[in-house]
């Protein structure tokens, strides 16, 4: 069960596929029943929704009621909407990524305690491409509540994966996440990672820091300690100031790696409004860095909403 903001079409679609799929004994205790969702309750807002589309799906294709889906309906009609709730996708591999999220899109003065579109459309696109990353160290740059690296973490085996975030809350909100997913945290996301053999790395699960960064005031020392191979970021393109300081920090990047090969980084976002893009790409001619739209992958794994434009842009720093 794919659990999302509670939106029409996210709704339709998985309750279409339910009832397509599912016989009426196992309706329950594959989505509202099921361990996960038991285990990390979704929002009491999402499960309403998601429980009326389902019993009237049902209704409309069965002549027996479910008493189940009955009783789950009764029990979150009454609940209260805590201001924290979870998350959780299915990955291609069985796996799943569960997340704690606000439920408020904007909490404690920042909108990184939720996840984006865009971040779901780039953990899909690299989910495609897994070779970006396996092997590699990934820093990623606003890492919100962290489904996207969590993501990867989990399917294409990176060497070390570097979540970052300048918000108090928002780290200790990610810090949480990661230990969620059962990944182990290190202290020190500027260690050097210790390579064994040709440059490869056997463990199972990658090594998972996270980090404070300022991109107003982070070095290019500093910078150049994380070592990254790769560099990613989803929706941090949401106003000319935080565009102007991404330049900044992508700059000083490129600049300190005179004696390695420069990462690549990959930047999605959902477009909004059009000169906010456009901006976005203009500052970067203005200081070198070239660029190129990622093609359409064909995967859709995650619910988010279709209508939107989301592209990720490919700069070679």
């Amino acid at each position: 069960m794919f659990q999302a903001e509670p939106s029409s079409s996210s709704v339709l679609a998985i309750t279409a596929f339910i009832s397509v799929w599912l016989s009426p004994i196992s309706l329950a205790w594959d989505t509202v029943k099921h361990p996960l969702c038991v285990k990390h309750p979704p929002s009491v807002k999402y499960a309403r929704c998601f429980l009326s589309e389902l019993i009237r799906k049902h209704e409309a294709i069965h002549a027996e009621p479910l008493d189940e889906l009955y009783e789950a309906l009764a029990e979150v009609l009454t609940a209260e909407e805590p201001t924290q709730c979870h998350r959780s996708y299915l990955l291609p591999s069985g796996d799943s990524v569960t997340l704690s999220e606000s439920t408020a899109i904007v909490s404690h003065g920042t909108t990184g305690l939720v996840t984006w579109n865009a971040a779901l459309y780039l953990a899909e696109w690299a989910i495609e491409n897994p070779a970006v990353f396996t092997h590699r160290t990934v820093l990623e740059l606003g890492s919100g509540a962290g489904f996207t690296g969590l993501a990867i973490c989990k399917m294409c085996r990176p060497r070390a994966y570097v979540f970052s975030d300048c918000h108090s809350r928002v780290l200790k909100q990610l810090q949480g996440n990661i230990l969620l997913n059962s990944l182990s945290l290190e202290p020190d996301a500027t260690t050097p990672v210790q390579h064994q053999g040709h440059d490869t790395h056997n463990s199972e699960n990658p090594r998972v820091t996270v980090a404070l960064l300022d991109w107003d005031t982070v070095t290019a020392p500093e910078l150049a300690a994380f070592q990254p191979d790769i560099v990613i970021a989803a929706d941090v393109l949401y106003c000319p100031e935080t565009i102007l300081s991404l330049v900044g920090l992508l700059q000083r990047l490129s600049a300190c790696q005179k004696d390695q090969r420069a990462p690549d980084a990959y930047v999605a976002f959902t477009i909004r409004n059009p000169e906010t893009c456009q901006m976005f790409t203009t500052e970067l001619g203005h200081v070198g860095i070239p660029w190129e739209a990622v093609p359409r992958h064909d995967q859709k794994l995650f619910p988010y909403e279709e209508h939107s434009e989301t592209v990720i842009l490919k700069l070679t720093l």
